[in-house]
């Protein structure tokens, strides 16, 4: 199990150069041009033999990135990594929480649940470019959690709830948790 970084969470040049890239054509409509120009693009990520490809749009450069997109989602889901002991969060991570408002003065009572103290929120749209480092992150921490959200939650710094909402967001990966807790007598999570 390779430590931190998890590919997923690598800069574009970085993780593209630890793929084959090749090319070819593809069927479907889209008229002469795309029976004569081989615009999909298939990557693997040779250390884990993770693969994607695209070819629904109408340029080399677009379906690149598209793969390189769904690369990074089906890695953090198919490979773990290494996760350092103790607390963590990369700095990714901790810019994606939402801190609970601070009490008006100290020892006044909450004003909500928000300002009761605690861990902060996650701030992730699951098409955001951040998305997959993200889901990677948690997902190789939970795995050190033996994949129970709580322990791993409390090494994020973040809820058990919105630990699991960030999972839920991509169905392979909630599907592959629910596999795992189920192989550790676990009950899948809901």
């Amino acid at each position: 199990m390779p430590p931190w970084p998890h590919p997923a969470c690598l800069p574009d040049d970085r993780l593209l150069a630890q793929c084959t890239v090749g090319t070819g054509r593809t069927g479907g409509p889209g008229g002469q041009n795309r029976n004569k120009v081989e615009t999909l693009i298939k990557l693997r990520h040779t250390a884990t033999g993770v693969e994607s490809h695209a070819g629904e749009r109408r340029s080399q450069m677009e379906n690149k990135r598209v793969a390189l997109r769904r690369l990074r989602l089906s890695l953090a889901v198919a490979a773990r990594t290494r996760v350092p002991e103790g607390p963590v969060g990369s700095e990714l991570w901790r810019s994606r929480r939402r801190e609970p408002p601070k009490h008006a003065t100290a020892g006044s009572p909450p004003k909500s649940a928000w300002d009761s103290g605690g861990e902060g929120t996650l701030e992730i749209n699951p098409d955001h470019h951040d998305y997959p480092a993200m889901l990677a992150e948690a997902l190789d921490v939970l795995a050190a959690s033996g994949w129970d959200p709580k322990p791993a939650s409390l090494r994020l710094n973040c809820s058990a709830s919105q630990l699991v909402k960030l999972i839920k967001e991509h169905p392979p990966a909630f599907l592959m948790v629910n596999q795992q807790r189920v192989a550790f007598n676990l009950l899948p999570l809901k």
